[in-house]
C-alpha cells in the first residue's frame, strides 16, 4: 500500500459515487440509519423532518448498491397496527482506516462504518520529521490493509489525527506544537502515496466527531469534550453539528490565558492552561520543586503519598482546568461536558480543586450543565480518526 495506489474496487466506487453524489434528504436518511440501525422507515422520517415516501425514494438507491439491507423480517414496535420492516446498515459495505498520531507512536485501526475495530496496530516513531512520520502511517496503514482480507477491496478512506492547528480542508497541518510541525501538506502528500481519500483533523475534534456518531454525542443537541493529557484539548458539538470554527480552530480552551503570565506554554505563549495541566507542565513543575528529574508516573506516586509540592501542583493543574471548563460552559451552554483523554487515570488527583474551581467560575443556569469522566485509549483516538473518513464520504 505504501509504494502503489491500489484500483478501487468497482462495487466500493458505486457506492462512495452514490453517497458523494446524494442529495441533502438522501444523505441525512442515511447519517440517520447509520447512527441508528436497525430503524424502521417510519422512525427515519420522524427524525429527518422527510414523508415517507421521501425516505422510501432515497432508501431504495442505498439498497441497491448494497449499503443497506431492506430484507430483515418484521418487527413489533409495541404500539399498535402491524409491525414494521426496519432498515439496517450493511456495516462492512465501506471500510475505513484511522491513525492517531502522538510524538512517539501512531497508533492505527481499520473499521466499518460505525467504527466497529476490525483491526488495530501500533508502529512507535523514531523522529517526529514530517518525512519519516509519512513514510510511518504508509507503512501501518499497509499493515492495516493487510489484515483486511477480503475486505480489503472495501477501503474507501484514511483518517488521520493530529494534536494542533489543523486545516481539514486542505490537509494541512498548519501548527503542532507537540510534533514540532508548521505547515505540513500531510493530507495532500498521503493521498498520493496511498490512493484513497485522505482527511486529516484536529484529534480532539476527530473524537467529537465520533462520539457525535458512535457516542454520547448521539440525540444530543450540544455536548463538549475536554480532554486532559499530554495536552489539554477541547472539542464542541452545538445545534447537532461539530464545530470546526472558520479557519479550523475551535475550543482550544488549553491556550486560554487563565494563569500566570511567567508560566511559558509549548506553543510558546504565556498562561496559557497547558503551561500547568498538561502532564509535562505538571512533571516539570514536581522536577523543579524537588531539584531532579521527576516523570509523570512519578509524579502522580508523589500525589498519591501526599508530597507537599506535588499536591500543590496537582491541585493547581485541577483549578485552572476546573477555571476553563467553567469559561466553555458558561460561553457556548453545552448540556454536558465529557472530561476524556490519557489524563483522566488520574482524574481522582484533581477532581476535587476542579470542581470546586468549576462551581466557583460558571455562571447562572449554565451550572445544569452535567460533568461527566470517561476514559479514552489511544485507539478510541484513532477510532475517532477513521470516523472523519467515514464522515467525508458521508457528508
Amino acid at each position: 500500500m505504501p509504494d502503489r495506489a491500489l484500483d478501487l474496487d468497482d462495487e466500493l466506487r458505486s457506492r462512495t459515487d452514490l453517497l458523494g453524489s446524494a442529495s441533502d434528504a438522501a444523505t441525512r436518511v442515511f447519517t440517520t440509519i447509520l447512527t441508528r440501525s436497525p430503524i424502521s422507515r417510519i422512525d427515519v422520517a420522524k427524525l429527518t423532518g422527510l414523508s415517507q415516501a421521501a425516505v422510501t425514494k432515497a432508501v431504495a438507491p442505498l439498497v441497491a448498491v448494497g449499503l443497506l439491507n431492506d430484507s430483515l423480517g418484521p418487527t413489533l414496535t409495541g404500539l399498535p397496527g402491524r409491525p414494521v420492516s426496519p432498515v439496517a446498515l450493511v456495516p462492512d459495505a465501506v471500510v475505513t482506516l484511522g491513525v492517531k498520531v502522538n510524538d512517539d507512536e501512531l497508533i492505527g485501526v481499520a473499521t466499518d462504518l460505525t467504527t466497529r475495530v476490525i483491526a488495530s496496530e501500533r508502529l512507535p516513531l523514531a523522529s517526529q520529521a514530517p518525512a519519516e512520520v509519512i513514510d510511518a502511517i504508509a507503512e501501518l496503514c499497509a499493515r492495516l490493509a493487510e489484515r483486511l482480507g477480503a475486505l480489503g477491496p472495501r477501503l474507501a478512506a484514511v483518517g488521520v489525527a493530529v494534536s494542533g492547528d489543523v486545516d481539514s480542508g486542505t490537509g494541512v497541518v498548519r501548527d503542532s506544537a507537540i510534533m514540532g510541525w508548521r505547515n505540513v501538506e500531510l493530507g495532500p502528500v498521503l493521498a498520493e502515496r496511498l490512493g484513497r481519500r485522505v482527511v486529516v483533523e484536529n484529534d480532539v475534534r476527530a473524537l467529537t466527531i465520533g462520539e457525535h456518531w458512535f457516542g454520547v454525542g448521539l440525540g444530543t443537541r450540544s455536548f463538549a469534550i475536554v480532554t486532559i493529557g499530554r495536552g489539554i484539548g477541547s472539542g464542541l458539538h452545538l445545534n447537532g453539528e461539530v464545530v470546526e470554527g472558520a479557519y479550523g480552530v475551535a475550543g482550544e480552551i488549553g491556550h486560554l490565558p487563565l494563569t500566570s503570565p511567567d508560566k511559558v506554554c509549548a506553543c510558546g505563549r504565556r498562561g496559557c492552561v497547558e503551561a500547568v495541566a498538561s502532564t509535562s507542565a505538571i512533571a516539570a513543575a514536581v522536577s523543579a520543586a524537588h531539584g531532579r528529574p521527576v516523570t509523570i508516573a512519578e509524579a502522580v506516586e508523589l500525589r498519591r503519598a501526599g508530597d507537599a509540592a506535588a499536591v500543590e501542583v496537582f491541585d493547581e493543574a485541577g483549578r485552572v482546568i476546573g477555571a476553563a471548563i467553567a469559561s466553555l460552559v458558561n460561553l457556548v451552554g453545552p448540556e454536558l461536558v465529557v472530561i476524556g483523554g490519557e489524563g483522566v487515570a488520574d482524574f481522582d488527583l484533581i477532581e476535587e480543586p476542579l470542581r470546586r474551581s468549576y462551581a466557583e467560575h460558571v455562571f447562572a443556569s449554565a451550572d445544569r450543565c452535567r460533568i461527566a469522566v470517561r476514559p479514552h485509549t489511544f485507539e478510541d483516538w484513532a477510532r475517532g480518526a477513521a470516523a472523519t473518513a467515514v464522515r467525508s464520504l458521508v457528508v
